[in-house]
C-alpha cells in the first residue's frame, strides 16, 4: 500500500481548494448570522524586529456601512506576508479572514530589523461589525510560508467605540458610481499635502487620474465593476514631507518620501490619520495621492498605495502601485537598489502571481498561458539590458543626490527646477530607450520564463520580457492581467 505524503504547504494548499469549494455557501449563509451591516476597525500596534513580532490592542470602533462583498468572507488568495482572521467566539467557526502587508512587514527586511533594532507600527483590521463575542487572531509567515500566531485577543462588539463622521472640513468627491458597494471594487483616493486652498487642484487631479486608471487592460474592460472616489482633508501645508532634505511638512495622513532609506519610496506610518479620513467613503483600496512633482510611490498589499500627483511618471507610479497593494502583484525589476536585504530568500517560492522560483514548466505558476514551444527557462537580452539599466541607476543616483543637497542647503528655487528639470529630460530618454530595447527583444509578447525578477538578478523569474511591473511599460502582461480579473472577481462575489 502507498501512502500519500502531504507537506506543511501542499496540506495549506488543500484546505485552500477546500476553502474555495465551500466558501461561497458559507458566504451567503454567514453575513446574516454573524454579522451586521457596518464596519468594525481593529487598532494595533504591530511591533518587533527581524526575529521577533508581537501586536497590542489599541482600540476598536464600529460605524457606517460594510463595503466588502458579503458573500466572499474567508480569504482563499493566499497572499500577504501577515494575516488576520476572526472566529467566532461561541462556536470557533472562521467567520472573516484577510491576507495582508504591512509597513512593518517590509521593516522586518530591512538591515535595521536584521541589527535587531525593534520598531512599533499602527496598523487596522477592517471587517463587517460580528453581531457576538468574536476572537480576533494575528498571524504571520515563517520562511516556509507556514502561518504562526502572533497575538489573540477576544473582542466583544458591544463595547466597540461608535466613529463619529463629523468633520466639516472634510470633503467628499465622488467620480464614478456604478452600484453597491458589496459588488463593486470601491477605490478611495486620499488627499495629501494638499492645502486648504488647493481643494480645486485635488478635485483636478482626482478627475485625471480617474480617467487614466483605467487606460490600460484588464481595467479598461472592467470598468463597470468600479466606484471610485475622492476625500479631501486640508493638510496644513502643501507638499510631503522629504526628510533627507531636511523638509518636513505637516499633512493630512503624513506621507513621506525616503522610507526605509530610500529616496522614491513614499509611505505613511499615520494609520490613524489614514484610516479615520478613508471612513467617511465605502473601500477596498486606498490610494494616497501626495501632492508632489517628484518621482514617488509605493504599494503594500490589501493596505494602502501611494504615488505623486504631478510627476512625469504620475500615471506609470499609480498603475504600478495599485497592482502591487490590490492585485498582490510583484515588483519584477531587479537592478533598481531597494531598502531590502534578501526579501526573497533562497529556496522561497514567492506567493505573487508573476514571479517564481520554479522552472519545471511542468507545474509552473502560469503554465497554461506559457507560448507554445517555448524554450523554459526563456533566453533573453539580459546582459546588453542589465549593462544599459546599471548604467542609468548610478547616474539616476547621483542627480537625485544632487537635487537632495540643493534642497538642503536652501538653494534657489530656480537651481532645484533646472536640476530636476535636467533629471526628468534623461529619465524620459531612458524610459523611451529602455521601452526601444525590449520591444525589440525576440520574444517580446510572449509567455515564458525569462531570468531577472523580485529585485533578484538571479534564481528569480517572471513571465513576459516586459511588463509594468518590470519598467515603465504601459501595458500588463497575460500573467499579471489572468491575476487582476481573478482578484476582481473575488472582491465583486463573481
Amino acid at each position: 500500500m502507498t501512502l500519500l505524503k502531504v507537506s506543511p504547504i501542499n496540506m495549506r494548499n488543500l484546505t485552500i481548494l477546500f476553502l474555495l469549494s465551500t466558501g461561497t455557501l458559507f458566504g451567503q449563509t454567514s453575513f446574516k448570522k454573524y454579522f451586521q451591516d457596518q464596519t468594525m476597525r481593529i487598532d494595533f500596534l504591530h511591533s518587533g524586529n527581524a526575529t521577533s513580532e508581537n501586536a497590542k490592542l489599541e482600540k476598536v470602533f464600529c460605524y457606517g456601512t460594510w463595503a466588502g462583498n458579503k458573500v466572499n468572507l474567508v480569504d482563499t488568495l493566499n497572499l500577504g506576508k501577515s494575516f488576520y482572521k476572526i472566529l467566532d467566539a461561541k462556536s470557533g467557526q472562521v467567520i472573516f479572514s484577510k491576507g495582508y502587508d504591512s509597513y512593518f512587514k517590509d521593516y522586518q527586511s530591512t538591515d535595521a530589523a536584521i541589527s535587531g533594532k525593534t520598531k512599533s507600527f499602527y496598523e487596522s483590521a477592517l471587517l463587517p461589525c460580528p453581531k457576538n463575542n468574536i476572537i480576533f487572531i494575528l498571524e504571520k509567515r515563517d520562511s516556509l510560508n507556514h502561518f504562526l500566531e502572533v497575538f489573540r485577543k477576544e473582542i466583544n462588539p458591544a463595547e466597540a467605540i461608535p466613529y463619529d463622521l463629523n468633520d466639516a472640513s472634510i470633503k467628499v468627491f465622488s467620480i464614478l458610481n456604478n452600484g453597491l458597494s458589496e459588488n463593486k471594487v470601491d477605490v478611495v483616493f486620499i488627499a495629501d499635502g494638499y492645502a486648504k486652498e488647493e481643494e480645486t487642484k485635488f478635485k483636478n487631479d482626482l478627475e485625471r487620474v480617474s480617467k487614466t486608471f483605467f487606460a490600460m487592460e484588464p481595467l479598461k474592460s472592467l470598468r463597470d465593476k468600479f466606484n471610485i472616489r475622492g476625500v479631501f482633508k486640508p493638510s496644513q501645508e502643501s507638499g510631503i514631507s522629504e526628510p533627507a532634505a531636511g523638509l518636513m511638512r505637516n499633512t493630512s495622513v503624513n506621507s513621506a518620501f525616503d522610507a526605509l532609506g530610500s529616496e522614491r519610496y513614499v509611505l505613511t506610518e499615520d494609520i490613524k490619520s489614514l484610516r479615520d479620513i478613508a471612513a467617511y467613503v465605502p473601500y477596498d483600496a486606498i490610494f494616497i495621492m501626495a501632492n508632489s512633482n517628484r518621482y514617488g510611490g509605493g504599494g503594500l498589499y490589501n493596505f494602502y498605495c501611494t504615488f505623486t500627483s504631478d510627476n512625469i511618471n504620475s500615471d506609470y507610479l499609480m498603475s504600478h502601485e495599485f497592482g502591487h497593494s490590490f492585485f498582490g502583484l510583484a515588483d519584477e525589476y531587479y537592478t533598481s537598489s531597494v531598502a531590502y536585504s534578501n526579501f526573497y530568500p533562497k529556496g522561497y517560492e514567492p506567493l505573487e502571481s508573476n514571479i517564481t522560483a520554479n522552472t519545471d514548466s511542468s507545474t509552473l505558476k502560469w503554465k497554461h498561458l506559457l507560448a507554445s514551444g517555448i524554450e523554459i527557462p526563456t533566453p533573453w537580452e539580459k546582459d546588453s539590458y542589465d549593462e544599459f539599466e546599471i548604467a542609468w541607476q548610478k547616474e539616476r543616483t547621483q542627480l537625485n543626490e544632487e537635487i537632495t543637497r540643493l534642497k538642503k542647503e536652501k538653494a534657489t528655487s530656480t537651481s532645484i527646477q533646472l536640476k530636476k528639470s535636467d533629471y526628468d529630460r534623461k529619465q524620459a530618454s531612458h524610459i523611451f530607450l529602455a521601452q526601444e530595447m525590449l520591444n525589440q527583444s525576440k520574444y517580446s509578447g510572449k509567455v515564458g520564463l525569462y531570468e531577472g525578477a523580485g529585485y533578484a538578478t538571479s534564481g528569480l523569474y517572471r513571465s513576459s520580457v516586459n511588463c509594468i511591473m518590470f519598467t515603465q511599460a504601459n501595458y500588463f502582461c497575460p500573467v499579471c492581467r489572468n491575476a487582476m480579473e481573478k482578484m476582481i472577481q473575488w472582491h465583486t462575489g463573481e
